[in-house]
């Protein structure tokens, strides 16, 4: 493969660590069957290691020169390119016979909404494997309470059940990003199993709420939460209103929005924003 110079608008830093990559491959654990589908295949550093494994592996890859570069190294009949934007991309329509796996080593400038956009497709997939910035999956696995808990940690955690694996130094990737990173499990829940109690009647009206919580989050619940029932409904359902939007856990978001769900008359009802 022709050498390849990083992207900064695509975030490019490109993992070159054998150790590392050995750690997510032995992470993956993948079996000839699985379908999988990598993100951001760049150079192939995953990708490789993927294949003396699977029967096939798709790829989703942004950048053209590196797509002709896959294309160049790997038979057709292995490897699916799938050239586009990964916020684009319809994971759903991927259907293979083993259990569906995303891996990827995702771009740090779009990490958060391609998360989201993930999370639409959770009750497709059997699991996640990511490298992302530490900061962002110490967002994502953060417990309530703590200065990383957000609208990240409640959506995601809402759907997931998520493990910080291993951190990643700068050095592993060329060229080295500013920061540290980090692989995180993301295992999705069945939410059939979690009751008519754990589980939003209404997924807009709950993303709704949770982005109106965490949307100044300085300000207490009562002032924050107005617009979807305010003091009156925290207090029926006893959580303090002087409380603010970390101090709930998810647990707390679900009751909030599927009292405001079942309420006749109550704003809230709608889409979810887009991420």
């Amino acid at each position: 493969m022709t050498a390849h110079s990083p992207r900064k608008r695509f975030g490019q830093h490109f993992l070159v660590s054998s150790g590392v990559i050995r750690k997510i491959i032995a992470a993956i654990a993948p079996e000839p069957s699985d379908t999988v589908i990598e993100i951001g295949p760049g150079q192939g550093a995953l990708t490789a290691p993927l294949l003396e494994v699977l029967d096939h592996l798709h790829v989703v890859e942004i950048d053209r020169d590196l797509v002709a570069g896959l294309r160049s190294r790997f038979p057709p009949e292995r490897l699916t390119i799938h050239a586009g934007d990964a916020l684009d991309f319809d994971f759903g329509a991927i259907k293979g016979t083993g259990p569906l796996k995303i891996v990827g080593n995702l771009p740090y400038n779009i990490s958060s909404p391609l998360l989201f956009h993930l999370a639409e497709y959770a009750d497709q997939i059997a699991a996640m494997y990511f490298m992302l910035q530490k900061e962002v999956v110490d967002r994502m696995v953060a417990a309530p309470g703590t200065r990383e808990y957000g609208r990240l940690s409640v959506m995601l955690q809402y759907r997931f059940a998520m493990e910080r694996l291993f951190l990643v130094p700068p050095g592993a990737f060329m060229p080295p990003p500013k920061v540290d990173s980090a692989v995180v499990r993301m295992i999705p829940r069945d939410m059939t199993k979690l009751g008519a109690g754990g589980t939003a009647h209404d997924a807009g009206l709950f993303a709704r709420l949770v982005a109106a919580a965490f949307s100044q989050r300085r300000k207490m619940l009562r002032n924050t939460l107005k617009d979807f029932g305010g003091e009156a409904l925290l207090i029926r359902l006893g959580i303090a209103p002087t409380a603010r939007a970390e101090e709930l856990a998810v647990a707390d978001y679900v009751r909030l929005a599927n009292a405001l769900a079942a309420g006749s008359g109550l704003p809230g009802r709608g889409e979810a924003p887009a991420a």
